[in-house]
């Protein structure tokens, strides 16, 4: 059995160009979709993705 997946897009959920292992750790990654062509910041460890919430533009204050 492969260790390895590739991770689905947490927008529209198809798979992207990023294949990761078991063991693989991402902190702050930006995952490019090529199919809704949206990049959002993830975390991924041991195949569990989680979006990383980030704020707008417009809502930042100076």
């Amino acid at each position: 059995m492969s260790d390895e997946k590739w991770i689905g897009c947490p927008v529209c959920g198809n798979k992207t160009r990023t294949k990761v292992r078991s063991n693989t750790i991402l902190i702050n990654f930006p995952l490019y979709c090529p199919k809704c062509k949206q990049e959002r910041t993830v975390n991924v460890q041991q195949f569990k993705v989680k979006v990383i919430k980030e704020p707008d533009a417009k809502t930042q204050s100076r």
